[in-house]
């Protein structure tokens, strides 16, 4: 049997300069150290990239808004202005409404195809809900502006007796694609090729000056959806 190679201090016997205490030649210590530290690195950059590759597959912020109810600041709305919001991929308007836009309202009944909104164009269960002026807060009116025709986006036209619109216009919004007129309630009038009125979301108010689109308070209508868009 052979006998086992020791090296001492006493009998001058040291390690050979190209090994070291373990046995084992440097230059392989070497590499098993950056291979290590290689593979280490390698885990932790692997899962740094990992977390945006993963985040990636989650819905953005305004993907979820798109079908999620939104929140409407209505802090800085003036009288007589409009604000346009994205819900489920439609414009949401919100109108603060003048006091003599508000007046004129109830004198257009005979000139519109559903006056007391009984078509079910608005989300039921909506607080407080005038079906003249079609909202809850008088001077806040929240809609869905696509024209019930064939489905374009009316413009605002608030002015009465707007010269392009003839001098019995009252004011309100109108679709440019084929003549489709609604009132300042989003009314449908007379002789407008669209059969509805301008659908009114479900929606409420969190608090004084922001609106909830796309949802009541208890959470009752988050799916609701008009008889025509």
């Amino acid at each position: 049997m052979s006998e086992a190679v020791t090296f001492g201090e006493e009998d001058g016997n040291r390690p050979p300069a190209d090994t070291e205490p373990d046995g084992q030649a440097p230059n392989a210590l070497r590499r098993r150290i950056l291979t290590a530290a290689t593979v280490s690195l390698g885990a932790v950059g692997a899962a740094a990239t990992a977390v945006p590759f993963i985040e990636s597959w989650l819905p953005s912020e305004s993907a979820r808004a798109l079908g999620s109810p939104v929140q409407i600041d209505i802090s800085k709305l003036e009288p007589g202005t409009m604000v346009t919001t994205l819900w489920r991929k439609r414009p949401v308007w919100v109108l603060h409404r003048l006091p003599q836009q508000l007046a004129r309202l109830p004198s257009l009944g005979d000139r519109l195809k559903d006056p007391l909104s009984r078509e079910p164009q608005q989300a039921p269960g909506l607080a407080h809900w005038n079906p003249i002026q079609r909202s809850i807060r008088p001077e806040y009116l929240v809609l869905v502006g696509i024209c019930t025709h064939l489905g374009c986006i009316p413009k605002y036209r608030p002015d009465p007796a707007d010269p392009a619109l003839g001098a019995n216009w009252p004011g309100g919004f109108f679709c440019p694609c084929h003549g489709s007129r609604y009132d300042l309630a989003g009314r449908v009038m007379d002789g407008s090729p669209a059969p509805l009125n301008l659908p009114v979301p479900a929606h409420y108010y969190k608090d004084a000056t922001t609106i909830v689109a796309g949802d009541l308070a208890d959470g009752a209508d988050a799916n609701w959806a008009p008889a025509n868009w």
